[in-house]
């Protein structure tokens, strides 16, 4: 099953979500060196990409979602796995969101109080890899998103 949502011929959904992975990922590891040295650069840095994270986060959660919808509803295993990777990324963007709202407060802070910012984005992140690891099981185990060949696309529909 080919993605519905292309630019030239390529999937847009795969394209963007190498973003908010990104951005997750940045946020708590400078979170995490803000933690250790107090270096307000670091809680600036780890708020940006708090925030970039999650508007990437929802920019490619609409078209993959419109993939999703497409996956058609006979294929079981399929639009399972997507619901559980659409789940892990949704909680993680609202564990980061609603970081983002506990932390951009604090932005003119000299020294700005952590709060809560790494017990939620390390749990967003883990989710963010059980949800990588399910995108990739779609992709590898169940074609979505791709172009099969011809004859792929034959053995499929071949009665045996």
């Amino acid at each position: 099953m080919y993605s519905k949502v292309k630019i030239g011929g390529h999937p847009v959904h795969p394209m963007l979500i190498a973003f908010p992975v990104a951005f997750y990922t940045a946020a708590l590891v400078c979170f995490i060196a803000y933690n250790s040295n107090n270096n307000s650069f670091w809680f600036k840095v780890a708020v940006v990409a708090n925030a970039a994270g999650v508007v990437m986060a929802a920019i490619a959660a609409i078209p993959g979602f419109i993939d999703w919808l497409f996956i058609p509803s006979t294929d079981r295993l399929p639009k399972k796995t997507g619901i559980f990777h659409m789940l892990c990324n949704v909680l993680a963007l609202l564990l980061y969101g609603f970081n983002l709202l506990q932390q951009y407060p604090k932005w003119e802070d000299s020294t700005p109080e952590l709060g809560l910012a790494i017990p939620l984005t390390a749990p967003g992140f883990v989710l963010t890899l059980i949800a990588g690891f399910l995108g990739w099981t779609l992709v590898q185990k169940y074609h979505v998103g791709i172009d099969t060949l011809p004859e792929d696309h034959l053995k499929r529909t071949a009665v045996p």
